[in-house]
């Protein structure tokens, strides 16, 4: 086999389409436009929402509310909820998730003041209330945050 003797695939090369080039081509005169109106003229563009100046669906409907966009989703947990780990052990986000606490950190997850805590723990979170940092460190713990 030659560099010469290379083909395309059958059916993979087809002739370029020629828009208005006479009766015989199929597509002549109008070139496939159409007769008149705004969309057979040269230049016609339509923004995205335009109803012909007909006044848009999306001015018609009523606007309510305000989403920002700019918002943390954080997953919230109470210190009564840290109990379940053994005296000494290091609770970060995997070992809260390994002990089916929270399925899905989302974008952080704060460790909230809510019960009491006996145990000596060392808790890495995104976030700590300030009563939480207080009770942790009562109990003999670090709070880290990440």
């Amino acid at each position: 086999m030659h560099l010469g003797d290379l083909s395309p695939a059958e059916g993979s090369n087809r002739n370029s389409y020629r828009r208005g080039r006479g009766h015989g081509s199929g597509n002549g005169k109008t070139a496939g436009k159409g007769h008149k109106g705004q969309k057979s003229r040269s230049g016609y563009k339509k923004r995205f929402g335009f109803e012909g100046g007909q006044w848009p669906l999306y001015r018609r409907i009523p606007k309510r509310g305000f989403k920002c966009r700019n918002t943390k989703d954080i997953v919230a947990i109470n210190l009564s909820m840290l109990e379940v780990f053994e005296d000494g052990a290091l609770v970060d986000i995997e070992a809260i998730r390994g002990k089916g606490l929270i399925s899905n950190p989302r974008d952080g997850v704060k460790i909230l003041g809510n019960g009491d805590l006996k145990k000596k723990l060392t808790v890495r979170a995104n976030m700590f209330s300030e009563t939480a940092v207080s009770k942790i460190e009562a109990a003999g713990g670090k709070a880290e945050v990440i």
